[in-house]
């Protein structure tokens, strides 16, 4: 048969095109993994964020186990239909993906080496630069290696396609379990949102006690009392159970913020490398906790909140229209 008269079927170019988009995404979100999972296990103290590692492994994690599952059911489609028409090999279609295919794969290792390169040269660690490096390589030598196999073979009915599925899906499904005993599993992950949540909450309290003092020269004597109708604050609860977090006056300046957490955040891996929080009264405090109940010891000092001229700072009035 001539094989310049082999026409493409909207079948053929459905399952191309969805094959070769699925196999792209498969690609990204098992190089983002990695690349996130060397993050945190090589961390610089330069350039790290436990929360956004867990995001980006979160989110690569979602993309990877998608498209995996829907490039091998395509793979094996198209295998079985090139094995019943031989002729569809030498489809123009076909053979233009699988360049293309090469083509974006160079032009991304390049682009990613480069980008590594740059990263080594603004002082990333070595470890972190040597280890990305092998996952784009190895990703890249696999994907060269099998579609340039794929272009040359002649024999249809060899069982390489399947056995290269099987260690795919191995390698990929094994790469999502290694993520559950890096960043912890969905459970660990819930918790930790939590906590971070009630701390976020204690500081945000924290503040408009503050607030409260400087307008008031005193602290008010419950949290309710926080509340204001106007700027709308209203006193936050805890995220789990919708308890209200406690507040304990030791002195005229002195007071305590508590409540009940979770997890201990020396167990996370980011304990050794925390992210700070920046805004008033917040700057180098201390927010590390164990689980289970903590509470939060704050002084207020009053010469921090005094003018050149000795005076209390007042908030500006706010202008009605």
């Amino acid at each position: 048969m001539d094989n310049t008269s082999i026409k493409s079927t909207p079948k053929d170019v459905f399952l191309h095109l969805f094959n070769i988009v699925t196999f792209y995404l498969s690609v990204i979100g098992f190089i983002t993994l990695y690349i996130q999972y060397i993050n945190v296990l090589f961390p610089d103290k330069l350039n790290y964020y436990f929360t956004a590692i867990a995001q980006g492994v979160r989110w690569s994690t979602s993309v990877l186990f998608i498209s995996i599952i829907a490039y091998v059911i395509t793979s094996w489609m198209l295998e079985k239909d090139l094995k019943q028409h031989k002729e569809k090999r030498n489809l123009k279609l076909r053979k233009w993906l699988i360049y293309f295919t090469l083509f974006i794969s160079a032009v991304t290792i390049i682009i990613d080496l480069m980008t590594f390169v740059y990263n080594f040269l603004d002082g990333e660690l070595t470890t972190r630069f040597g280890l990305k490096v092998l996952v784009v390589l190895l990703v890249a030598a696999a994907v060269f290696g099998y579609y340039m196999w794929d272009l040359k073979r002649t024999d249809a009915k060899t069982n390489i396609p399947r056995i290269l599925a099987i260690v795919v899906l191995v390698v990929s499904f094994g790469s999502i379990i290694v993520g559950f005993f890096i960043i912890g599993t969905p459970a660990d992950q819930r918790e930790r949102r939590f906590d971070e949540q009630r701390v976020g909450d204690l500081q945000q309290v924290q503040s408009m006690i503050v607030d409260y003092w400087i307008q008031k020269e005193k602290l008010p004597e419950q949290l309710v009392d926080l509340e204001d109708s106007i700027s709308g604050f209203v006193v936050p609860t805890d995220p789990a159970t919708d308890q209200v977090y406690e507040y304990i006056i030791v002195d005229e300046l002195a007071f305590e913020l508590c409540a009940v957490f979770t997890r201990s955040n020396d167990d996370d891996v980011s304990s050794n490398f925390r992210e700070e929080y920046f805004g008033p009264m917040m700057y180098n405090e201390n927010w590390d906790h164990n689980s289970g109940r903590v509470c939060f010891s704050r002084t207020i000092d009053p010469e921090l909140y005094k003018d050149s001229d000795g005076e209390m700072l007042r908030p500006k009035p706010v202008m009605m229209r």
